[in-house]
């Protein structure tokens, strides 16, 4: 009988799961993960908004499939069992379109990673230290499967490379905060491949409620795949190494080598991660910044306007060109910016039904496929975007970094007043004020009692 082939790339990668520990992680990225985990719970919870059916619909699901209360639904003021608590709780997450993303690798890990590891978490008593730890450790693994897979790969088959690497990211978090050894992540990371799963069919959901199951469906099977290893349940044992690997599922020009590189000395998964300034798709954000620029340079009113053209890289240009979901729509996101500024609210109820100067710009908008600045994707989502006005002036703007990002990073103060906004917008100014006051001091909270209670709680009066 011959050898069984090598797994390196798997055993590498569970090795260094089931060793993980608070202790490897550097204080930068500690600090970054605290501050991405505080602009994630804000959205999470403003995801709450019984006004919102996304959250009101998963909340009432979890409920109704009943189990163990160990794990608490955001917002619904009950707990059920740490799998549907997963789901719930990640379509929640990115439910408002709001939390913090990876631009290069594009994902959505805060909103997958935070209500993994808080359910798991609870399950198992977790202090606040390894919840943050699973947190950056579930968003590091992700962005490694992504690259290692490609995004663009993804993409272009009509996969989600969130709902797709992030079931791997949340694999890791829950096997992490479950003890998991190494024999069993290797088991629990060939469940996640079996599950792993996402089409970019969302797109044509203009509820917006199959957007964000998509992270909610990566959350539930990562602890899935987690659970069921622990418990010693079968699984493939190369899951990235040999046989009907994932690189062979999802791509077709994967770059394996990039799953280990620099693996323990780089967090790129936590520290690449750009906090949103507006409630849409990441796509849109530096057209947005240029907008902004431009209004604020020339007063341009909405009645002023005959044309804004937005030149985008071709291989991104469908997920913005019209797009049936308002979050990812140009001729929608850059219409209501221009006309009132951005609001949570904006992606549930369409403006275009209730406002005409909105309905009137919205015809106004057109998009453009740019092959050069798709040289740039998807590192960088460069935009040009161009104003005509009734004049026949003609003003223009390309931005290729968007504020919010590393390189352009949102003052602290603006950070605050986004969290207390997105919170205040289900809590009350007391529980606000106590939910911030927790989240700082997760470091050293023993549980995650107190900050599970205040997110759990029901929207206030």
């Amino acid at each position: 009988m011959s050898a069984p082939a090598s797994a390196v790339l798997t055993e590498t990668l569970a090795a260094f799961v089931a060793g993980f520990a608070p202790a490897r992680l550097p204080a930068r990225i500690a600090e970054d993960t605290l501050r991405v985990v505080r602009d994630g719970t804000g959205c999470l919870l403003a995801a709450a908004n019984p006004a919102f059916s996304t959250g009101r619909l998963i909340a009432d699901f979890a409920r109704d499939q009943g189990g163990k209360p160990e794990a608490s639904v955001v917002g619904a003021g009950f707990k059920t069992g740490c799998v549907h608590a997963a789901l719930a709780n990640g379509t929640m997450g990115y439910a408002c379109d709001f939390e913090p993303h990876h631009p290069e690798a594009i994902l959505h890990p805060i909103a997958i990673m935070v209500p993994t590891a808080l359910a798991v978490g609870e399950r198992v008593g977790a202090s606040g230290a390894r919840f943050l730890a699973a947190v950056a450790l579930g968003c590091e693994v992700e962005y490694r499967v992504s690259m290692a897979i490609g995004p663009v790969e993804l993409y272009n088959l009509g996969f989600h490379p969130s709902a797709v690497a992030g079931a791997f990211g949340a694999t890791a978090c829950a096997a992490f905060l479950l003890g998991l050894d190494r024999a069993a992540v290797v088991r629990a990371l060939g469940l996640a491949g079996c599950q792993a799963s996402g089409m970019m069919a969302w797109e044509s959901d203009p509820t917006e409620n199959a957007r964000p199951f998509q992270m909610g469906m990566a959350a539930r099977n990562g602890v899935t795949a987690a659970l069921l290893a622990g418990s010693g349940f079968g699984a493939p044992v190369a899951i990235f190494d040999h046989g009907h690997t994932v690189f062979h599922a999802f791509s077709r020009n994967p770059a394996p080598a990039k799953l280990l590189a620099d693996l323990g000395s780089r967090w790129d998964g936590i520290a690449e991660l750009a906090i949103k300034p507006y409630s849409s798709v990441s796509f849109l954000h530096p057209a947005l910044d240029a907008l902004f620029d431009i209004l604020r340079e020339t007063r341009i009113k909405p009645d002023d306007v005959a044309r804004i053209t937005l030149r985008f890289p071709k291989s991104g240009v469908h997920c913005v060109d019209n797009n049936p979901l308002k979050s990812h729509c140009a001729q929608y996101i850059l219409p209501v910016a221009l006309a009132r500024g951005l609001d949570v609210a904006d992606l549930f109820v369409d403006a275009r039904e209730t406002d005409p100067v909105v309905a009137t710009l919205a015809k106004r908008v057109q998009v453009v496929a740019d092959d050069e600045l798709d040289k740039l994707f998807p590192d960088y989502y460069a935009s040009i975007l161009e104003i005509e006005t009734t004049g026949g002036q003609v003003h223009r703007r390309r931005h290729d970094v968007a504020r919010g990002y590393p390189e352009a990073p949102i003052p602290p103060g603006e950070l605050d007043a986004k969290f207390r906004r997105l919170a205040g917008s289900v809590a009350g100014e007391t529980r606000v004020d106590e939910l911030g006051r927790t989240i700082d001091t997760l470091p050293g909270a023993a549980n995650l009692a107190a900050y599970a209670a205040l997110l759990c709680a029901a929207p206030d009066a």
